[in-house]
């Protein structure tokens, strides 16, 4: 049928398609959720804003604040089947207060009478009392009078220890004028002496600690100073704030130098350090090449070696001088080339590689002083190359760091020169020539011997 209805282009009826979930399940209908589409808030329209002007229902805010939305709270009152309770107009007293004032407050009739609940935060402080011939046995003073010290005693008593309000209320037409300090110090010093004499530990000012009584101290004239120092720092000028900020600004400036100075004096002896050992193992090689075959031969040399270690310490105790200079004991091994440890086919050209360690300039600069010794930079990698080309090349490094901490402090030595001509108008500080890098030595002396700080083994060192 429904093919007919195609060939003739009829229109087909409402009707659905029968399968077998209509067959089975055909009373129940499919309900259809239709979900309305949520506002969408305008670009640029913070959602605060829009919060205000529309709700999930699209609705329109309210011209007056309500609070009906269920939320916390109950828009009902549950109400039961009981009396409601009663409340009466009450009168109640404060047991703080001494007046015996009345006063009234709303409570349940049901209630009873209880004592005022905020009585309890009356707390009243213990102010120690004496008797005419104790004050005269034991509180006397050249200074305080007895009448200042009833009258500073009834204003402790009245005012809670609070020194400030106490010091305003002082009575200056009767007795002279004190300051807080003073107050305090005729306070603390009663109760001292009242808390040795009785045994009874009633004052604030008395602590137990492990069954022994110890008396709080005041020391006035530690508070007079703090005062005058804290007064001289609040009337500072702006002057004077400027004046402190630079020298501050100076003092850490001071600082900083003498942590580089510190560092680049650590880093220098380093490199002296670096320089004794590469010294004394080339020594120690060369030594053990000439005597490797005879035992004679390496028990000569091992007397000679403990002969000249013995000669340089006399030596060395006959000519320096002793220092009290803290030295730095760090192993400087120079630059370690990798060794090529890998399993299988390597090729002896790795030994030459520069570690990552060493940075970008100083190759470059190892580089450059190759070419002006007419060395080639990669040369052919024979095992006696290898060996004497990485010696080179680290003596070359040893020598240029050398050469910048040298510049370094020569610089150093001109800044503080200039520093003195300028303290000291008219006078020139003369730099013994023995501390300066003399270019014209430099000049003189051959490329070889400048380099070769240290000596490789099978090469003849000149330098002293």
């Amino acid at each position: 049928m429904a093919d007919i209805l195609d060939i003739l282009d009829i229109e087909q009826p409402g009707t659905a398609e029968i399968t077998r979930d209509s067959i089975l399940h055909g009373d129940k209908m499919k309900k259809k959720y239709v979900t309305a589409k949520a506002a969408r808030r305008p670009e640029g329209m913070h959602r605060e804003v829009f919060a205000l002007l529309y709700n999930d229902n699209k609705d329109l805010p309210p011209l007056l604040p309500t609070d009906t939305g269920k939320a916390y709270k109950q828009t009902k009152a549950k109400l039961g089947m009981r009396k409601v309770r009663k409340w009466v107009w009450a009168p109640f007293t404060n047991p703080a207060r001494k007046d015996n004032a009345v006063f009234y407050h709303w409570k349940r009739k049901t209630d009873e009478s209880k004592e005022y609940p905020f009585a309890q935060f009356n707390k009243q402080v213990s102010i120690p009392s004496y008797s005419e011939s104790e004050y005269n046995q034991y509180l006397k003073s050249e200074d305080w009078s007895q009448a200042e010290t009833d009258h500073l005693m009834d204003l402790c008593q009245r005012f809670d220890l609070r020194f400030i309000v106490i010091h305003d209320r002082w009575d200056r037409a009767a007795f002279r004028d004190r300051s807080v300090e003073d107050l305090k110090e005729r306070y603390y010093n009663i109760c001292g002496i009242l808390s040795k004499v009785k045994t009874n530990p009633w004052s604030n000012t008395v602590t137990m600690v492990n069954g022994e009584k110890r008396v709080y101290h005041y020391d006035a004239e530690h508070e007079r100073k703090r005062k005058e120092q804290l007064r001289r720092l609040f009337d500072r000028t702006k002057e004077q704030i400027e004046e402190e900020q630079t020298l501050l600004a100076e003092l850490k400036k001071i600082e900083a130098r003498k942590r580089e100075r510190e560092r680049k004096t650590q880093d220098l002896q380093k490199l002296i350090s670096r320089a004794d050992g590469n010294s004394a193992a080339a020594n120690q090689t060369a030594i053990a090449n000439d005597g490797m075959n005879t035992p004679s031969t390496v028990s000569s040399s091992i007397a000679r070696r403990h002969d000249r270690k013995l000669h340089k310490k006399k030596l060395a105790s006959q000519q320096r001088p002793m220092r009290a200079i803290e030295t730095v004991t760090v192993e400087w091994s120079g630059i370690k080339f990798p060794e090529a440890r890998g399993t299988g086919v390597w090729l002896r050209s790795q030994r030459m590689k520069l570690p990552p360690g060493v940075g970008q300039r100083k190759t470059k600069a190892i580089e450059q002083e190759l070419r002006l010794m007419n060395i080639d930079v990669a040369p052919t990698p024979t095992e006696s190359i290898c060996k004497h080309f990485n010696e080179l090349r680290s003596d070359l490094a040893l020598a240029l760091d050398l050469k910048n901490a040298l510049t370094s402090y020569e610089f150093e030595l001109q800044a503080l020169r200039h520093q003195y001509e300028a303290l000291n108008p008219g006078k020139t500080l003369t730099i013994p020539p023995s501390i300066c890098n003399t270019s014209a030595e430099a000049d003189t002396k051959p490329l070889g011997e400048i380099i070769d700080v240290v000596g490789s083994p099978g090469s003849h060192n000149n330098t002293i």
